[in-house]
């Protein structure tokens, strides 16, 4: 199973599978079957090997075919210099950075990002994440979740936030049940 990322400057038309389909002017996600006339992000979940020309970043992830999966597309922002705790999430994705500057570290390993930036994140690895203190920092991602994580959020802290913290934003923009091949 592969989850790719890939950016269209100048508009997309997808003929539906396990797609989401962001456009950047509109900021709204569909699934499948899309066409967006201007910049748009698409998520492919692909069984096949495919060409991978044009791709930000992609990465194998192992699912089971024989469970109920789901895959979401939401936005989080971050007030000025906030922060994401250590914490995990239940399925892996790739985020994509629409504006300002994130630095993300994982397992010791630290890496910044600015506005186009794109990562993996596998989901069981905890993860911390701070914004810009000076830059409105938001992005979009694409996860694989476990049926039972529909509508739920599924940031889970490892290190529980303060209450002087001012939370990140998650905004689910798209929710949609997916068929992985058998």
């Amino acid at each position: 199973m592969r989850l790719s990322l890939y950016r269209f400057d100048t508009g997309v038309e997808t003929i539906g599978g396990n797609r989401v389909v962001y456009d950047l002017d509109g900021e709204v996600a569909r699934f499948g079957a899309a066409a967006v006339e201007g910049p748009a992000l698409v998520w492919q979940l692909d069984h096949d090997e495919f060409d991978a020309e044009g791709a930000l970043l992609s990465r194998f992830v192992q699912l089971d075919p024989y469970a109920a999966w789901v895959v979401r597309c939401d936005r989080i922002d971050f007030p000025l210099g906030g922060f994401a705790r250590l914490h995990t999430h239940p399925g892996p994705g790739i985020r994509y950075l629409l504006q300002g500057e994130l630095e993300v570290e994982v397992e010791g390993r630290t890496a910044f990002y600015g506005a186009g930036g794109a990562w993996f994140e596998a989901g069981p690895d905890p993860v911390v994440a701070r914004a810009s203190s000076h830059l409105a920092t938001s992005f979009v991602r694409a996860l694989v979740l476990p049926a039972e994580w529909a509508g739920k959020r599924t940031i889970r802290y490892l290190d529980p936030p303060d209450a002087a913290d001012v939370p990140q934003k998650a905004t689910i923009l798209l929710e949609h049940a997916i068929a992985l091949p058998r």
